[in-house]
């Protein structure tokens, strides 16, 4: 399974960007990895972990902003869809030269 965290979190004043900052390392801290800019990912064994995670978050939520958290299991993530654009710089940049492994 997997906990996906997406955030919009103001970054206006250097007080925002200094709690925003602060929450993504937390991110990073609890185990997550960064899939897009705002949207975070941890692998997690079951329910309970993926409970017990979001609680923890809950611990480290910014002052302002927004975030959402979805528990989506391994089956729903791999029947993703990746959508670009013909000519897309990303999807050259985004290619692996090697298989990668988790």
């Amino acid at each position: 399974m997997r906990v996906v965290v997406m955030f919009d979190i103001p970054t206006l004043t250097k007080e925002d960007r200094k709690h925003a900052t602060k929450f993504r390392n937390n991110l990073l801290k609890e185990g997550f990895f960064m899939f897009q800019y705002s949207i975070y990912m941890r692998v997690v064994r079951g329910n309970t972990s993926a409970n017990s995670a979001i609680n923890r978050l809950k611990a480290i939520l910014p002052p302002k902003g927004n975030i959402r958290a979805v528990i989506m299991t391994e089956k729903q993530f791999d029947n993703m869809q990746l959508l670009l654009g013909d000519n897309s710089e990303q999807l050259k940049k985004s290619k692996p030269n090697e298989p990668m492994l988790f």
